[in-house]
Order: C-alpha cells, then structure tokens, then sequence
C-alpha cells in the first residue's frame, strides 16, 4: 500500500481532493479548545453530527406537545424508536436485523449476556480473556464467576502476548482454548483491543471456542463502526458495544448487543428478563409468563431511553448515507497513509528527544483506523504533551502509548500529513 504514497503536503491536499467522503466533514462539529485544534480521540469519543440537535429538539418538542401521547404520536413514535436502529446496525456487524438491538449501555449489556452465556457445568467452568482487557470487562468477569462461587484467580484465565511481543496471535489463542477444552465454558474477547488496536479474528476463535463446547462473545466496543464485521457468518454468540465512539452517539449514549438468531430464536435461550423484551401484544397487559420477543429484541429489560438514542441516530443516518464500503475503505488508505509518513519521516536523527514504537499490527485486516505508538525510556506523557501544545487532541494511555485514530467520517488525509510531520520533528521511529 505504501509504493502508492508520496512524501509531501502537495500530495495530501491531491488524497483530500479525491476523497469520496470528504462532503461528511461538514456535518461534524468540532472543538476548537481555545486555538486551532486537530482531533484524533474518535476512539474515545466520536464527534457530534451537526443534525444530533435538531433531532434532539424535535423529542423535545414532541415531549412537550404530545407529553405520553408521544409514544404513539410523536415525529419518531417513542413506541418503536429503538426499532430503527436495526438495519444500520445489523449493516455495521455483519448481522441479520433481529440479531441486533439498541439497548442499555455497554457493561450493563455485557452483564446480560453473560448471565445468558455463561453456563459453569462439572468441570467446564473456565473463561479464557486476554491479560489486556479493558478494566471495565475484566471487573465484570470477576464478579461474574464470584456470583457462582469461583474464584476468579482459579477460573478465569487471562492470555499475554509471548515475551517482548505486543500483539497475541491468533494460534495462541486457539491453542490455549484447545488446551483447556474440557474446561472452557466462555471463550470472551475484544473485536479490537483497545489499548493496542489489535484486530482480532473472530472468526477463527468463535470456531475454535465451539470446537471446545464454548460459547464465544465479543466487546466490540472499539470494532463497531471502525472494522469489518460479520457476526452471523462467524456464528458469534454473542456481542456487545457501545455507541460513543467510532458510532458518535455522544457521551454515555445507548450501547448494543448481537445475539445470534440460533440463540434469539430459541425461546428457552435463558435470559435476565425484562417487559420490553415480552411480546409485544401482550406487553402492557402485566401478566406473570415471560414470553420473550424473537431475536435480539427479546433480550431487551427496559424501554428505550430515548433522549440518549438521538445521537446515534444522527450518525447512524450519516454512516448509511456514506455507505460502508467507502467508509472501510478510506479507515484502510487513511491507516496506510499515517503508517508509510511515520515510516518515513520519523528518521533517525540525534537532535531528536523521543524513541517511537509502533505496537499495533499493519497486516490487512488485523487493525482498525486507531495507531498506538509505545514511547520509549518513559518519556511518553512528555511527547503527547508536546503535541497536545501544538494542537493534536489524541489519547494517552498508562504507561506509555500515545493513540492515534484519524476516523475516516470526519478526519483529513492533510491531517494525518500535519501531524506525522510534527511528530517527526520530536521521535524517530526504533525497532521493537
């Protein structure tokens, strides 16, 4: 991919001329924090699409005109607001419509779906995860196993990257699984880590997790909206996400789950029951019976929330405007393009302060739009707080990575050229 790229802005200004999707900038608002400001924090928090308030003033306006009326009279009935979402979403997953659902928030889904997927019986009562999971996920498979007793030290076995490597690979996952296949009962990883923008395969762990006698389930967290999915060919059981990062839903905005239809459609799937997943016909008759909805839908507890579903809707109408094909292919000319000018740019030169370490995998589909650079003899916070000052909002992570995600909705091709060619001014790029 690199032999196609050229070392000057001259060349950036020609990528954003030929860009597909660059009339989807405009739709964006953008922080400005007092001065001239390059955002590349979308891994963390998405940008509000321009059209969230006008979306968010008609509930409002509907609240305030229709009050409990709205549920079946409002612009976008409240009723089955939440059914909306189930094409763009089952787009962006690889999934079928009622596979997916827009509901709650990413633990709370992820707490669900365990209490559905995990099923300790004799000896298989094990989980295996990876050692770099997100806090978050690794607390909630604590407590998970603690709910039946276990201790989480005996159960849950938790894979690293062999010694002075940064990515886990694909056989060592699929083996450590076929080792303890008598064992396993949840096989439970990210689409993609969040701390190295490590892309796993799914594909090969949820067969190799069913090999076992598994259930295999996936935080797609920082994979949705970023990488290509296809959830139900890959017979995952289930995932979970939420819907304020790459998805631009905005701050704490309703997260998602996938269920697989083999699993959405078997009515004794068991589940943590709530009226908004009950059959809708009889739903509001309050009767004893859960009879749960077909697919994903009848996992729901409660109903839609919403004031906090808007966002999701401004961008989820803004990615199916967009298309995805073009939206995965500029994430990988954007991804390729970063790469080649840091390899290129960040020479050695003994003026420079920083040593550089790239620790996220660049094969083909084993990445997503986010680069994270490890920064050698601990002096990473000191790099990101220089490019904090010269106007690159990007993400710091304990001890020593710099995240870097140009998202391909909103970010520029001159972008990425302003701050490689920044950063290469401080850091020169070392070998592992």
């Amino acid at each position: 991919m690199s032999t196609k790229f050229l070392i000057t802005r001259a060349f950036s200004v020609q990528l954003d001329k030929e860009d597909a999707l660059a009339s989807f900038r405009k739709e964006f608002l953008f922080p400005t924090f007092g001065k001239r400001t390059t955002y590349f924090c979308g891994h963390s928090l998405g940008l509000q699409p321009k059209k969230t308030k006008e979306l968010m003033l008609t509930e409002l306006n509907d609240w305030s005109t229709w009050a409990v009326e709205g549920h079946w009279k409002a612009t976008n009935p409240w009723l089955t607001y939440h059914q909306s979402f189930a094409k763009p979403l089952s787009v962006l997953t690889g999934a079928y419509p009622d596979e997916v659902v827009a509901m709650n928030s990413l633990t709370a889904n992820l707490h669900f779906m365990f209490a559905s997927f995990y099923r300790p019986a004799g000896k298989k009562i094990k989980i295996i995860t990876e050692a770099w999971n997100f806090p978050s996920d690794r607390y909630a498979l604590e407590s998970l196993v603690k709910l039946y007793g276990y201790d989480p030290k005996k159960v849950i076995i938790e894979l690293k990257p062999a010694k002075k490597n940064t990515q886990l690979s694909t056989e060592e996952i699929c083996a450590c699984i076929e080792k303890n296949k008598s064992t396993v009962a949840l096989v439970f990883f990210n689409g993609v880590n969040y701390y190295s923008g490590q892309a796993f395969d799914m594909a090969a762990i949820t067969q190799a997790a069913h090999l076992a006698g598994a259930f295999a389930g996936f935080d797609l967290a920082h994979a949705i909206g970023n990488i290509n999915l296809h959830l139900h060919d890959w017979k995952v059981d289930f995932a979970v996400w939420c819907s304020y990062k790459y998805l631009n839903g905005g701050p704490g905005a309703v997260g998602g789950a996938f269920v697989h239809q083999q699993h959405g459609h078997d009515k004794t799937t068991p589940r943590m029951a709530g009226w908004w997943g009950h059959d809708q016909n009889t739903r509001f008759n309050l009767e004893g019976g859960f009879k749960p909805l077909s697919g994903a839908a009848g996992f729901q507890v409660s109903n839609a929330p919403i004031m906090n579903m808007v966002g999701l809707k401004a961008s989820l109408d803004l990615f199916m405007e967009a298309g995805w094909p073009a939206i995965s292919k500029k994430r990988n000319t954007m991804f390729g393009y970063m790469l080649f000018l840091i390899k290129a740019l960040c020479t050695n030169d003994h003026k420079k302060q920083f040593s550089i370490q790239i620790i996220t995998p660049t094969l083909a589909n084993t990445h997503g739009c986010m680069l994270s650079i490890r920064v050698h003899q601990q002096k990473g916070k000191e790099l990101f707080d220089v490019l904090l000052k010269k106007g690159f909002m990007l993400d710091w992570r304990e001890p020593d990575v710099i995240r870097i995600a140009p998202v391909p909705l909103y970010n520029t091709y001159q972008e990425v050229y302003s701050f490689v060619l920044e950063l290469s001014k401080h850091a020169v790029l070392v070998e592992k």
